[in-house]
């Protein structure tokens, strides 16, 4: 992808941030050391394809070709690595969307800076050992739904689904059973009922034969259709504060990340599962690869958040959450193009 310095001067003028360097051409702007260059970032299950634009950049140093020091924090959920940036334990977090007008809805503002997936790729699915019987979503009242950890962006998906069919959050448990193999058993030992998941845990509890899918966003179509636009998923995003305290640093890390997502675009399956650390496999390197040509396309191919996203995010919050006042979300503070198309600027091929 290849973008005009019009295009660009659009993007970051409509974020409103375009004053970050002043002063500065794009070029220097692009060369310019980062201000802050050890980083920490927060994850919530690293292994997941949901994450894998970060794994690339880590594993072929990416990051550190932008002259940063990046240590990832891998945690059980999205809203655990969020916690631990609210906690100021770590920098950035590589986490759903959707977190950044929670927080928003708290007086916290945060903003994504790099987009590394553009349909959320998680999969609601039953259990047909213990729901064998399922029918409609109202099989689902008084059971157990694994999540990633509580509040994560599975258990929003979870949630908003069982909005769209009449039930409220509290009609169901929500267990928190992590994004590996700790998942896999969950549903495997009747431990929970239903599970909203990613892939490869999902690809895997799926050759068992062990789920039925009810709900899948793992497509652009499909994502489309449940929450009604694009939806954006995985990025990288920081609080406000850091982005005006750090923009070199902020922008070495957009950089990283684009030319992760470009990477994994002209990617082999088979490239990808060898770059990515042996645990990620689950055991099964075929079955790894069948489940990243199920998620390619919902990988972002540039960083760049689509202008619809945001919009369709608040809607599907304000869908489930109780008295959610989304006319008091500003939504043009919860993201920014500026810097991942300064990144497409600076590596317009993979």
């Amino acid at each position: 992808m290849s973008i005009s310095r019009r295009e660009l001067l659009k993007t970051a003028g409509a974020a409103g941030l375009l004053g970050a360097a002043p002063g500065l051409s794009f070029a220097q702007a692009a060369a310019a050391a980062p201000e802050k260059q050890a980083v920490t970032i927060a994850v919530g299950g690293q292994a997941l394809i949901y994450y894998l634009p970060l794994s690339v950049a880590h594993q072929k140093r990416y990051f550190k070709d932008e002259g940063l020091d990046v240590t990832i924090a891998d945690f059980a959920g999205g809203s655990k690595a969020l916690q631990a940036v609210v906690g100021g334990s770590a920098d950035v977090v590589s986490g759903a969307f959707e977190h950044t007008i929670n927080l928003q809805a708290k007086g916290q503002f945060y903003r994504c800076f790099a987009l590394q997936g553009r349909a959320p790729m998680i999969v609601l699915g039953v259990s047909k050992k213990t729901l064998a019987g399922y029918q409609s979503p109202a099989d689902l009242k008084g059971k157990k739904i694994g999540v990633t950890a509580p509040g994560s962006s599975t258990n929003m998906m979870a949630s908003f689904f069982l909005a769209q069919h009449g039930l409220k959050p509290a009609d169901v448990s929500f267990i928190g059973v992590g994004a590996g193999a700790g998942a896999i058993t969950a549903l495997r030992s009747g431990q929970i009922d239903a599970i909203a998941n990613l892939d490869p845990v999902i690809s895997t509890l799926v050759k068992e034969d062990a789920i039925r899918i009810i709900a899948d966003t793992r497509t652009l179509a499909d994502a489309q259709k449940i929450f009604g636009g694009s939806m954006p998923a995985g990025c990288l995003y920081t609080a406000q504060a850091f982005i005006d305290a750090n923009p070199y640093t902020t922008q070495a890390l957009a950089n990283a990340i684009v030319r992760a997502d470009k990477w994994i675009q002209a990617a082999s399956a088979d490239d990808i599962a060898k770059l990515v650390p042996e645990s990620y496999l689950l055991g099964d390197p075929e079955l790894y690869k069948l489940a990243l040509q199920g998620n390619r396309e919902a990988l972002s191919p540039d960083g760049l958040v689509p202008e619809d996203g945001p919009q369709t995010a608040l809607n599907a919050l304000a869908g489930f959450v109780p008295h959610f006042d989304r006319t008091a979300i500003d939504v043009s503070r919860i993201w920014t193009n500026q810097f991942a198309a300064k990144a497409n600027q600076k590596y317009p091929h993979a």
